[in-house]
């Protein structure tokens, strides 16, 4: 494709000479990724100004360069836009063909992950071919491969579905993170459906107040999403959730809720089993019985959520409702790690806010016949103000707690914890987090069930700028035979 076709219609851009007949071989944002014919998307950010890259870019190759009108620009084309990462992704979307028929996008500070693959699973039991981008990467019924962020980077996020359309994939589902809306990393395709799930504190380090989060997240209702398109509500979250519903509305969506105040699916009524629970669903006039294999009300409402995708995109409730009860547990979401040597099941929860702990803590209470176990930290370079709330929801919901690392990335662990501390009562400290783990576990009796929350499916643990191989599934198992040798000996 050459630059003239590229830009038609998306951005006024001087053309002289031949300069709208130079092939465009691709876009990157990283001037170290720059190849011959590439456009070079120059951008500010809160870590570097891409701006300060545009001669090294230029110099390895690009033939035009997407920035601010009052970046300096010479010898190649200028195409600006006072929004670059916008019309950046436009281009790019342009690029970037095909795409699958049908995408879904999900948005809400927990539950995003959980709901993207519980659909995606919904969707290939309807014999569908089908995707999810986010958190644990791209997956696919034969693959998972990792991307390193939620949201990827608008080049990688539309190049991977482009590969995926190639690939056969028909429906993908991606995680809309607020970072991502933010930065205009989601735009370009269409989105038939978008998912509210919740809005807790998180992120406010980024957006500095809830206000502002939720705008982030709004803009996936507000531009996003197609004009015609469906949102998916969660209609229990009674802050928000009727705020998000107004805004649909008001644009003109199609308004599909769920949850014990939905209207499209109402919970009637949730019953814990021993290995998931039972829903009992209305819709349509009827009320139906779901066996979900999940455990904890949070997994009923990303199912739910998930299932409000799959009919918003032609699934029949019949089979949405059979198919729910062979769901898969997702990786680091209440996944059971393993059985200690006394009996006592140990999970992984990703949970790393205070209403993600707190609804990690709620679906295991009702299994506990004797103590609950929490073992947690919180993460550096984030929001701050979450941690002693994080605290004060382990101690007032667990029976015991120890509070140690997670990702302390460039902050001192030792504040972390202490100002983790300040809101949890008379937890234990144990800094390392093998060690933490392993207290646990050698704690923990017949009775007893262990929870490691914050890190869920993350195979390393951020030290400044290192990464160290650190998986808490395998390590519980690591120190549950550990313990278990020990007591032999």
């Amino acid at each position: 494709m050459d630059l003239r076709a590229l830009v038609a219609g998306i951005a006024e851009v001087d053309l002289t000479g031949d300069a709208g007949d130079s092939h465009v071989s691709g876009l990157a944002i990283d001037n170290r990724k720059i190849a011959p014919g590439n456009i070079f998307g120059a951008f500010q950010g809160s870590a570097a100004n891409g701006e300060n890259y545009i001669d090294a870019a230029i110099q390895a190759g690009a033939i035009a360069v997407v920035a601010r009108p009052e970046a300096i620009v010479e010898g190649v084309v200028h195409i600006k836009d006072d929004q670059p990462r916008r019309l950046f992704a436009l281009l790019a979307a342009r690029y970037f063909t095909p795409s699958p028929s049908c995408v879904a996008a999900v948005t809400g500070t927990n539950g995003k992950t959980s709901t993207a693959e519980l659909t995606r699973q919904l969707w290939r039991m309807a014999g569908l071919n089908s995707a999810s981008i986010g958190t644990l990467g791209v997956t696919t019924a034969s693959e998972q491969v990792k991307t390193g962020l939620t949201t990827p980077d608008i080049v990688t996020f539309l190049s991977n579905m482009s590969g995926l359309a190639r690939e056969g994939v028909s429906h993908a589902i991606f995680e809309a993170s607020s970072h991502g809306l933010a930065q205009y990393r989601t735009e370009g395709l269409p989105v038939q459906v978008g998912v509210f799930t919740n809005l807790s504190r998180d992120h406010l380090d980024y957006h500095g107040d809830m206000e502002s989060y939720f705008e982030a997240k709004m803009r996936l209702f507000d531009e996003v999403l197609d004009a015609d398109g469906t949102a998916v509500v969660w209609a229990d979250d009674d802050e928000w959730s009727s705020k998000v519903s107004r805004r649909a509305m008001d644009r003109g969506l199609n308004l599909f809720t769920v949850g014990e105040k939905g209207t499209s699916l109402r919970l009637v009524s949730r019953m814990p089993t021993q290995l998931g629970q039972t829903l009992m669903v209305k819709a349509n006039g009827n009320t139906h019985r779901i066996a979900l294999p999940l455990i904890g009300s949070y997994q009923a409402a990303n199912a739910l959520c998930a299932a409000g995708v799959v009919l918003s995109t032609g699934g029949t409730l019949d089979d949405v409702f059979d198919h729910m009860q062979r769901l898969q547990p997702v990786r680091g979401r209440l996944e059971r790690a393993v059985i200690t040597a006394a009996g006592a099941p140990v999970y992984v929860d990703y949970a790393h806010t205070p209403d993600g702990l707190r609804a990690a803590i709620e679906a295991l209470r009702p299994h506990v016949k004797g103590r609950l176990i929490t073992v947690f930290g919180a993460g550096g370079d984030r929001d701050k103000g979450k941690r002693p709330e994080m605290g004060a929801v382990a101690a007032d919901m667990s029976d015991v707690v120890l509070i140690t690392d997670d990702n302390p990335r460039n902050e001192d662990p030792v504040a972390i914890r202490a100002e983790i501390l300040a809101g949890a009562g008379d937890a234990q400290e144990v800094a390392d987090r093998r060690e933490a783990i392993l207290t646990a576990i050698t704690l923990a009796g017949q009775d007893d069930i262990v929870l490691l929350a914050g890190k869920g499916h993350e195979q390393g643990q951020i030290v400044g700028d290192r990464i160290i191989p650190f998986d808490d599934v395998e390590v519980a198992r690591e120190c549950a035979r550990q313990a278990s040798n020990e007591q032999v000996a």
